[in-house]
């Protein structure tokens, strides 16, 4: 009788993930993020937590960019640009017009959804490595107006932005933003498991032949770069309120080049890869700060390493691995 009662509850629990498989919830993922949520409340180091927010940080945005470069096969070199946008948007509306910072988070998520959308229209009807560069182009630009309009966004003298918390500890913010990363990772895997995700990779494995049989490329790829882009913008808010203050900078295409790097590290379609490869490379990276005159050469490095010696990167390590301990525990 025990043993019928254990059968039906593992068969039911099978069933219930199943249905939130198509969502990215499995039980590994339960696992992961009961272990990111809880281990905050046993560090006491501000600067282990402000690590750990700003991995978080990195590696969100590491899923927005793989679901573009990932899926559809466009690289968006200008992926800085639409944080800097959702940033600012929200910062203006708070130090300007007196808004809360948290209805900058749907204003600025919306802004940069908007722009890209424009900038898809734009560029994505281009193929290849020029929808890559039109859309570094529209990012250089919209860098060089922000420094430009400086009675507006004060330049790089900076713009002092009010924070989400009137603390300066790292541990709120966290559980701020890991809702977010959660958020952003389970609606953009619902979207890539979906009919939808169907024609994202059929354009990123063969464009013509996805043409061919009945999807509109442009329709798709138009779709996809807004979806990334708004998860960015939603990003860059809170950056903007997390950090404080708000330079040019922010839209530098190094940080487009480090969320490069993480997401191809991490291992490029998967999504999670690059929030796995934010944990490790950045706190990485941190410790080397003597180094970190030349960061992008070693994140270059790293890059290339990886897609030589395995280019399905730390996520196919990991499967693989998984894959050998289900044959060991099959056989025995």
């Amino acid at each position: 009788m025990q043993e019928t009662e254990h059968d039906q509850a593992i068969s039911t629990w099978n069933r219930v993930f199943s249905r939130l498989r198509p969502i990215g919830i499995s039980p590994q993922f339960l696992l992961v993020v009961a272990m990111l949520a809880i281990a905050p409340l046993f560090i006491n180091d501000e600067y282990i937590l402000h690590l750990m927010v700003v991995s978080l940080l990195y590696g969100s945005q590491a899923i927005a960019f793989d679901f573009t470069a990932g899926f559809i096969n466009v690289v968006n070199f200008g992926l800085a640009a639409f944080v800097g946008i959702g940033a600012y948007t929200s910062a203006l509306l708070v130090v300007r017009l007196g808004a809360s910072p948290w209805i900058g988070f749907a204003v600025g998520t919306l802004a940069a959804a908007l722009l890209g959308f424009i900038t898809g229209l734009l560029t994505l009807r281009l193929r290849g490595l020029y929808a890559a560069v039109m859309a570094w182009f529209v990012g250089l630009a919209l860098m060089a107006l922000t420094a430009a309009f400086t009675d507006l966004t004060r330049g790089y003298l900076g713009l002092s932005v009010p924070l989400f918390l009137k603390t300066i500890e790292m541990r709120p913010y966290f559980y701020i933003l890991l809702p977010i990363t959660i958020l952003t990772y389970v609606v953009l895997r619902a979207v890539t498991n979906s009919h939808i995700g169907l024609a994202f990779k059929a354009i990123g494995q063969n464009l013509r032949a996805a043409r061919v049989s009945g999807v509109d490329p442009t329709k798709y790829r138009v779709l996809n770069f807004t979806l990334s882009c708004a998860v960015c913008g939603m990003l860059g808010v809170f950056y903007a309120h997390f950090v404080g203050i708000l330079t040019p900078d922010v839209m530098a295409t190094a940080h487009t080049v480090e969320v490069l790097a993480l997401s191809y590290v991490g291992g490029r379609g998967t999504l999670w890869g690059g929030l796995l490869a934010a944990f490790l490379v950045i706190p990485t990276f941190e410790y080397l700060k003597p180094l970190m005159e030349i960061r992008l050469i070693l994140y270059g490095v790293l890059l290339i390493l990886v897609m030589i010696l395995y280019p399905a990167g730390l996520a196919g390590i990991l499967q693989r691995v998984g894959e050998l301990l289900k044959r060991r525990l099959w056989r025995g």
